[in-house]
């Protein structure tokens, strides 16, 4: 009795950690925006009478934060000017999370009952630098621990988050009920101080190469000797090419091997779709159903973001209790158990009471979820090529998921709310085999020892 309660305190106590602790404030940074360019915007184009099937394509906004493994390779590898003296990741958290001050300034002033390309254009312009900040918030999280934190610090990412969360939703919508839209993305770009402030105050994390991935960079100096002849500028494009896009692609599959590599990387693919499906749908079903503004606020953003919150605090602790693919296993099922009750009460029309449990069970679901998925993909980094392997996983899980989620509206229109919650719920049954592969799968072999580069 006395070890088990040990190891709890242990677990529990990885949050004192000063960069676990920073972690919460980098997460808020993150999440902020999310919302505002995909789901609270949604709600903002419904109001302003824009139909549901528009409303589904612009989900497709989310492709900026889907795509960014394209220019992760800049972000893990260039070095900014003037800003670079912070350090590489500092500089490149700076840089975005300015750009996102800026377009969501931009965003509060725009009408997108007037113009609603013009609104998508801003939408998208601000997914990107929120997309960018993403990737180098990514990897100062996996570079600032060692792995036995890894947990911890997904979950403080998750709970950060999930405080922006409530504010860019809950918050947001309390404050648009009394002072408008325009207002309310303001606040929303003063409140990116917080990750600003953050970024200016931690330390740039020291980064180790293990030995295999030296041996793999030494392709790069093998060709610089070779390509001897050849024009410096094409030379040097080419070299960097190599470095920054090419190793890390060999790096992956030579640590696990194609056999595994590929369950693998469906897994990333399929974990995440039967949440991301629904989403975009949550706030104009929540509003169909007839609730007002005021009570979304309260039961679905604010109280359903506190569930979260417990979800991704216990996801960190059980991923250190019982591991993380047992812990796969049980976030998956909490949000097919979710989905399936959304579809229940679409047929009912829900009260209050009912609306707050399936928020509860939805919300919490998602927290521990979405911990345990970024303390896996973390884990499968390699701490030389942290932002481009992150930012392709993150391609991997989400371009599927918001590709679908553009055509939710017109499967809504087609199905209904109860059908369409049903068929989230199915989408998602591949991983659930894929969980299953992994669970059964043996334990992967310790990397090999790691020198600072």
């Amino acid at each position: 009795m006395r070890a088990t309660l040990q190891r709890w305190q242990e677990a529990f106590a990885a949050y004192a950690h000063p960069r676990v602790r920073a972690m919460l404030f980098l997460g808020y940074s993150s999440g902020l925006p999310f919302t505002l360019v995909l789901m609270t915007l949604a709600a903002r184009l419904r109001q302003s009478g824009i139909d549901r099937s528009t409303i589904g394509y612009f989900a497709w906004v989310g492709f900026a934060y889907s795509l960014k493994f394209f220019w992760s390779p800049v972000v893990d590898r260039l070095q900014l000017p003037v800003m670079g003296r912070l350090g590489r990741r500092r500089s490149w958290m700076l840089l975005s999370q300015c750009g996102v001050i800026g377009g969501l300034l931009l965003m509060g002033f725009a009408d997108p009952g007037v113009d609603p390309v013009h609104m998508a254009l801003l939408a998208v312009g601000t997914a990107f630098f929120a997309a960018t900040q993403d990737i180098a918030v990514d990897a100062w999280r996996i570079e600032a621990v060692g792995n036995e934190l890894q947990a911890s610090m997904a979950a403080a990412y998750q709970m950060g988050y999930q405080v922006a969360l409530i504010c860019s939703q809950a918050g947001m919508f309390w404050f648009v009920s009394l002072q408008g839209w325009t207002a309310g993305y303001i606040l929303m770009a003063a409140l990116m101080i917080v990750g600003v402030g953050t970024t200016l105050l931690i330390a740039e994390p020291e980064v180790h190469v293990d030995r295999a991935t030296l041996a793999r960079e030494q392709r790069v100096v093998d060709f610089l000797e070779d390509s001897a002849h050849w024009p410096e500028s094409l030379r040097q494009a080419t070299a960097w090419l190599i470095g920054a896009v090419v190793c890390p692609f060999m790096d992956f599959f030579a640590r696990n091997g194609w056999r595994a590599a590929l369950p693998v990387l469906l897994l990333i693919v399929t974990y995440r779709l039967n949440y991301m499906t629904m989403g975009v749908m949550a706030n104009p079903f929540y509003l169909d159903m007839g609730f007002t503004l005021d009570q979304i606020a309260e039961v679905a953003k604010l109280y359903g973001v506190i569930m979260s919150l417990v979800g991704a605090l216990m996801g960190g602790v059980l991923v250190a209790r019982y591991g993380i693919p047992r812990m796969l296993l049980a976030g998956l099922l909490l949000l097919t158990a979710a989905n399936l009750a959304y579809a229940y009460i679409a047929g009912i029309g829900p009260g209050l009471g009912a609306f707050a449990v399936v928020i509860s069970l939805d919300n919490f679901g998602n927290g521990l979820a979405g911990a345990v998925f970024i303390a896996y993909m973390s884990s499968l980094t390699n701490t030389a090529y942290t932002a481009t392997q992150y930012a392709l996983f993150g391609t991997l899980w989400s371009f599927p998921a918001k590709g679908l989620a553009g055509f939710s509206g017109k499967i809504v229109d087609a199905l209904g709310y109860r059908g369409f919650f049903i068929y989230s719920a199915l989408v998602g049954m591949p991983a659930l085999l894929l969980v299953l592969w992994l669970i059964r799968r043996p334990a992967a072999e310790p990397p090999a020892p790691a020198t600072p580069a």
